[in-house]
């Protein structure tokens, strides 16, 4: 085989899993569209609790770390300002709208060491469980930079209700469950 013909091989075989990624990705984002996230500001009279800066991981099915969720808003990884108030958790990610998790709708919080395709040391991550406007629990996983992830955990922890407010969960599109 000649080198242009090599080229021309690789070439093909790059542009077609370009193209298998970008339907997969259409797939997956046309399965999730169903979901959303509530967009706004924290109440009046909030107090913070707690800011931290880091990394927004991504947003999985509740209890299934693996399985990344293509929520507009949050589809993507992306720098994150967390604010902790006693009211919920605001989440401002790099070109995103502010995102407000009331309080009532915090379902548990606790750290993680693995989601979707970041492994960091044990308990590096928040994992923030949260119900959708929708009524579907899912999993959010945050890295922060400039606190321990067991710093943001304890922080957020007193928000959650004891007891979740939120609806039954119900099942996310495109899921086995």
């Amino acid at each position: 085989m000649s080198r242009e013909a090599a080229v021309l091989v690789m070439a093909a075989v790059a542009a077609l899993l370009i193209v298998i990624g970008l339907v997969a990705w259409r797939r997956r984002s046309k399965r999730d569209a169903g979901l959303s996230v509530p967009v706004g500001d924290a109440p009046d009279g909030a107090t913070t609790l707690m800011r931290s800066e880091g990394l927004y991981v991504a947003t999985t099915r509740h209890d299934d770390a693996l399985e990344r969720l293509a929520i507009r808003g949050l589809a993507f990884r992306s720098r994150v300002d967390v604010t902790v108030t006693d009211r919920g958790v605001a989440l401002d990610l790099t070109g995103q709208p502010r995102i407000f998790l009331a309080a009532g709708s915090l379902v548990s919080v606790g750290q993680a060491t693995v989601a979707i395709d970041r492994v960091v040391e044990r308990d590096g991550l928040v994992r923030l469980a949260w119900t959708t406007p929708e009524g579907a629990i899912v999993d959010s996983y945050l890295r922060p930079q400039d606190a321990s992830a067991r710093s943001l955990a304890d922080a957020i922890s007193p928000v959650v209700p004891a007891t979740p407010i939120s609806p039954a969960p119900q099942q996310i599109p495109g899921s086995d469950a």
